[in-house]
């Protein structure tokens, strides 16, 4: 028996133990880097859609209203969320990545075809001519929808940020305590300033559409360039598919089919501290 056989059994005879060569591990992989997202090369032949409508919202604000006023026009399809900017691509071999590069595509460019697509295939479904999605978290994603859609055109939906903060909290009281819903308040308030400053729109108060819907109805349709229906404002007859919880609202309220006028707004002593500053910018303190 070779000596290290013999020390080896040795001394698995006293501990129970024996030595073995340790294996080596293998170095894992990194990460690839995340490509950076570009604007279409040939806008022409990279998509389908022309001037999109992004409604970019915080949570609570009113926009599955807005989104059913606006889907009640003859010309204007606007479905439920659709949350394109989750949905991914994956290349899963090398040489698909091959092909793909030979083709001067990065995976980014291909989302922005499929999400394109998506969009499109929607609206030509519909029988309509101007599409546009509410989906709230949208509004982390403007920098991406904006170079995706070089053409993409924006309405911005406001409302008082401690209306939202309560709205959201007495949606789940017990998971989502008031800190917790004033603390995800403030996360959308900053990214909607950082939208509202980089690129142009149209604003829409949800406390001025409740009170006047016809009023800003029409400014809306003129951003849109599409003229007022008064049909929009019957929204309970038309069809809006389910209102269904996790792509959009689905509460009674929305379900009446009828715009009703908002809670009063609350008192300057009744805005959390960490939403002043935004009450304040946007003018509600």
């Amino acid at each position: 028996m070779p000596w290290k056989s013999r020390v080896n059994a040795a001394i698995e005879g006293i501990t129970g133990y024996n030595i073995t060569r340790a294996q080596a591990r293998p170095v894992p992989t990194p990460p690839a880097p995340v490509e950076p997202a570009r604007p279409p090369a040939d806008p022409a032949a990279d998509r389908l859609l022309r001037a999109p409508v992004f409604v970019l919202s915080p949570v609570r604000s009113g926009s599955t209203l807005l989104r059913v006023l606006l889907n009640s026009h003859s010309r204007v399809h606007a479905p439920h969320e659709l949350h394109v900017r989750r949905i991914a691509v994956t290349l899963t071999t090398d040489p698909v990545r091959q092909a793909m590069a030979a083709l001067g595509h990065r995976t980014t460019d291909i989302e922005h075809i499929l999400w394109d697509r998506m969009l499109h295939r929607e609206l030509v479904r519909s029988g309509k001519q101007v599409i546009v999605d509410k989906t709230p978290s949208n509004v982390f994603a403007h920098r991406r929808i904006a170079t995706c859609w070089p053409d993409a055109r924006f309405v911005y939906l406001l409302r008082h940020p401690a209306s939202i903060a309560r709205s959201w909290h007495e949606a789940d009281p017990v998971t989502r305590p008031m800190e917790e819903a004033v603390r995800l308040t403030a996360q959308y308030m900053r990214h909607m300033n950082e939208a509202r400053r980089a690129r142009a729109g149209v604003e829409v108060r949800y406390e001025a559409l409740v009170a006047d819907p016809e009023g800003e109805l029409r400014r809306v349709c003129a951003f849109l360039g599409v003229g007022f229906e008064p049909d929009m404002l019957a929204y309970g007859e038309k069809d809006h598919g389910e209102f269904v919880k996790g792509i959009g609202d689905w509460r009674d309220k929305i379900r009446s089919g009828r715009v009703q006028e908002g809670r009063p707004l609350p008192a300057p002593e009744e805005v959390p501290e960490d939403l002043r500053e935004f009450c304040a910018a946007w003018g509600y303190l």
